[in-house]
């Protein structure tokens, strides 16, 4: 009999639940361990497999436990949730690890504010604000991107966290980029998904790694097109066009495009969403406008759509027209429009300062779109406590990878170009002892 039985009791499907969720939490369990075959447990509680089934299912509804075939039911990975930390750089250290845009480059929202009407939202109204819909639907025609149903989240990591909680189950495969933003690996593990790391270069993820992942089942793909964070990397034309047939031979895979940084790109858009039977685009305001307006557009095929909003109609419902009223009023703005390309602009200006800077240092570093450039190097925490020393704090790449190389990450949203140069010289002192063995 499988040991675990032991340590499980109850009569009910909820205690027995109860009983293995807590072994689970006290760390007696550990991830990947089988559970009790549903027979054997029930003939050593006494009671019918049904309820030991169904207190299985519970646990597989709340991605405790995955259905693993053959081999049973068993314990899914749970990360220890990475809340914000509380610890600032001191006032003498530029700040280059926090992954922020320039808050000196978001548009003025005054004239928006003064703007929004007072009247009340009650229930049962519309959802969505038409102007809205109809400003996002441009857009998105303008850049390719077909246009299905709109509705919207609060933000791009609602949206996506939405996509998956609707679409996939508890021990499903997820490919993601592999280095990815930590937010998205974390929101994957904790939903008791399995992450499949594909690797990205500056084009973005490579070919035959994703050929390999899709045929290791994953059942959906989170890609960003451009602005990837950590690394930069922008989807080009070619690796779009080497991307599109994978996806066609693979249709049950659900693809997920995470535009968080679409309106402060001045990248090219090569979506990948016609190759895909199923898929969701997700357009985030919060990096081109404020942050703190939590609130992105989704679209994809009809009958995800329909599901997410099905979900939607029964939960949240909407998200506030007050938020949606703001970004209408500033996407409808000229004004607002030429300073989100002036942003755009500034942005590459001084990313591209940034790589310039470290390749006359003969340091290799990746940045092809949005504004965080990634530095390959043999160890992160020697340089990046290095950094801190002269002056600079960046991010450890360990947050952000899986399986890739070492590497640390810079935010070269408000570097100035004479800023860039001290930091490479600086780098470029930390790494020299041991040379630089990685590359991109």
């Amino acid at each position: 009999m499988n040991e675990l039985a032991h340590c499980i009791s109850g009569k009910s499907a909820v205690k027995i639940a109860e009983c293995v969720e807590t072994a689970i939490q006290d760390g007696r369990v550990v991830t990947g361990e089988r559970l009790p075959a549903v027979r054997e447990l029930a003939r050593r509680l006494t009671v019918s497999p049904a309820t030991v089934a169904a207190a299985y299912q519970s646990l597989q509804t709340r991605g405790l436990v995955f259905a693993d075939g053959r081999r049973g039911t068993r314990v899914c990975l749970r990360p220890t949730p990475r809340r914000i930390a509380s610890t600032v750089p001191p006032p003498d250290v530029r700040n280059l690890a926090d992954g922020n845009p320039d808050p000196a480059l978001f548009p003025c929202m005054e004239t928006a504010l003064r703007s929004i009407s007072p009247a009340p939202r009650l229930y049962g109204q519309r959802p969505h604000h038409a102007e809205l819909v109809e400003i996002v639907a441009r857009d998105l025609e303008r850049e390719g991107v077909c246009r299905g149903e709109i509705t919207f989240v609060n933000g791009a990591m609602d949206g996506v966290e939405r996509v998956l909680a609707e679409m996939l189950r508890a021990g499903d495969r997820v490919g993601v980029e592999d280095p990815c933003l930590g937010n998205i690996l974390d929101l994957v593990l904790s939903r008791g998904l399995s992450l499949i790391p594909i690797p990205v270069d500056s084009e973005g993820p490579l070919p035959d790694e994703m050929e390999h992942a899709c045929r290791q089942g994953i059942r959906a793909l989170i890609l960003t097109p451009r602005a990837q964070n950590p690394t930069g990397a922008a989807i080009s034309e070619d690796r779009a066009r080497a991307m599109a047939p994978i996806l066609r031979r693979h249709p049950d895979v659900l693809l997920i495009e995470d535009d968080h940084a679409a309106w402060i790109s001045d990248v090219t858009l090569h979506s990948l969403h016609t190759a895909a039977a199923r898929w969701v685009y997700v357009r985030s305001v919060s990096k081109a406008l404020n942050p703190d307006l939590r609130l992105a557009a989704v679209t994809g095929d009809g009958d995800t759509m329909r599901r997410l909003l099905d979900r939607m109609a029964v939960g949240e419902r909407w998200v506030s027209h007050v938020l949606q009223r703001i970004a209408c009023a500033m996407l409808s703005d000229a004004g607002v429009r030429q300073s989100l390309k002036t942003a755009a602009h500034v942005y590459t200006s001084r990313r591209e300062s940034l790589i310039a800077a470290l390749r006359d240092v003969g340091v290799d570093s990746t940045g092809a779109s949005g504004y965080n450039v990634w530095i390959p190097v043999a160890e992160e925490t020697v340089t990046v406590q290095g950094l801190l020393q002269r002056g600079w704090a960046v991010a450890a790449g360990e947050r952000y990878r899986i399986n890739s190389p070492p590497a640390i990450r810079i935010t070269a949203a408000t570097l100035q170009p004479q800023e860039s140069t001290r930091l490479a010289a600086d780098l470029d002192a930390i790494l020299q002892p041991a040379r630089r063995t990685a590359t991109v």
